[in-house]
């Protein structure tokens, strides 16, 4: 009976989160942005979460020249879909409506073309990468094992230690960019105006200001306060009410 009740009560919530984000859409589409909003968002409360959601999310107050939400929804759907390049796009869109201009530090040298080839995929696609790697690791090896063939028997075991060097790669690459995602904590502003402080109290020197829609990284969380940095390095204290943590 319990079991019954549980699979009602889930086939409902998924047909009202499915009816919510469907009523969304028909109000988009007939510009309603702001009733979009009401239903997407009554999604959410039911924990139903998705790329889809949040990208139409971010639609809505793009239209509405919301920009720090419009951000927010664009980034939160990024988090489920890295590289969909038309929440991309839509995301280069919203952050030209920001005041604040800040430009990242170019890594240079080697430790730039490191970070550039472990960018290249998704923490996920470089698994799938290695798995293929793997595959076809074992074909390489059953060649080897079963062929009578001197010459074919070293293009195989060959073939083997190449495919082994380029698994360690994916899968070390894989690491690399799964710890990035999880030790970065990325926060947009949602205050209109905010004051970047030296010290976690309001008293303290006021190092630069910041506006709404702008990308920060959090660092540390002392109190009412938190450390945050920019993609120029600049680091400074904010009050956590002023951002809204992506993920």
């Amino acid at each position: 009976m319990r079991k019954i009740l549980f699979i009602f009560l889930l086939t409902t919530q998924v047909f009202f989160a499915q009816s919510g984000f469907d009523k969304g859409n028909y109000l988009y589409q007939k510009g309603r942005y702001e009733q979009a909003i009401s239903e997407y968002e009554s999604v959410l409360t039911s924990k139903n979460h998705s790329a889809e959601l949040y990208f139409n999310l971010g639609n809505c107050y793009y239209k509405l020249n919301k920009v720090a939400p419009a951000i927010y929804n664009y980034e939160k759907a990024l988090v489920l879909h890295p590289d969909d390049q038309e929440i991309q796009g839509n995301l280069k869109f919203a952050q030209k409506l920001t005041i604040d201009e800040v430009k990242e530090i170019p890594k240079v040298g080697f430790s730039k073309t490191i970070h550039d080839f472990i960018r290249i995929f998704h923490y996920n696609t470089w698994a799938w990468i290695a798995v293929g790697f793997s595959a076809v690791f074992l074909l390489f090896f059953m060649g080897y094992y079963f062929s009578q063939i001197t010459l074919v028997k070293r293009i195989f075991f060959f073939g083997m230690f190449t495919l082994l060097f380029l698994l360690l790669i994916s899968v070390l690459a894989a690491i690399s960019e799964k710890n990035t995602f999880e030790n970065e904590k990325p926060a947009i502003v949602f205050d209109e105006v905010v004051l970047v402080k030296s010290e976690p109290q309001k008293a303290s020197a006021t190092i630069f200001t910041l506006h709404e829609g702008t990308k920060v990284f959090v660092e540390e969380t002392l109190n009412d306060w938190k450390k945050i940095q920019l993609i120029d390095g600049t680091e400074g204290w904010i009050e956590k009410t002023a951002i809204k943590e992506v993920k």
